[in-house]
């Protein structure tokens, strides 16, 4: 039996407390693609990578899970409510709620397009742009 899409972002939230880069990678299609509110839009295979250059630690506390209902829907549609303890490399910790919202094309259980939402101006009055 292959895995569903809940399934694939159950595998994700782990990869990325975990800071698994390569098995954060490995949820997504060969071409999909992250949106962000800090980094815009970019490959999963260059935006994981740059994730962990700025992450000492993540703390993911899921509390929910959401998926689309629509019957003749073009793509199966996931969310994931949870909070973020993110300790950066110098050590600061923030901590915010966010929604990942995961895209999957019909038949696929790998992530095709995956948009973060969550509110960046406390965050960037906080700790400022630590990708750089």
């Amino acid at each position: 039996m292959n895995p569903s899409p809940i399934d694939t972002v159950r595998r994700y939230l782990d990869a990325l407390q975990a800071g698994d880069t390569a098995a954060l990678v490995a949820c997504f299609e060969a071409e999909g693609c992250v949106v962000s509110p800090f980094l815009g839009t970019m490959p999963a295979r260059s935006f994981f990578p740059k994730l962990a250059q700025a992450s000492a630690r993540s703390v993911i506390t899921l509390m929910d899970l959401f998926t689309n209902v629509q019957p003749d829907a073009e793509v199966t549609r996931v969310a994931a409510y949870f909070r973020y303890d993110w300790t950066l490399l110098d050590g600061s910790l923030v901590a915010f709620h966010c929604v990942d919202i995961f895209d999957f094309a019909p038949g696929s259980e790998r992530i095709a397009r995956m948009h973060i939402v969550y509110d960046t101006h406390p965050l960037r009055a906080a700790v400022g742009d630590k990708y750089a």
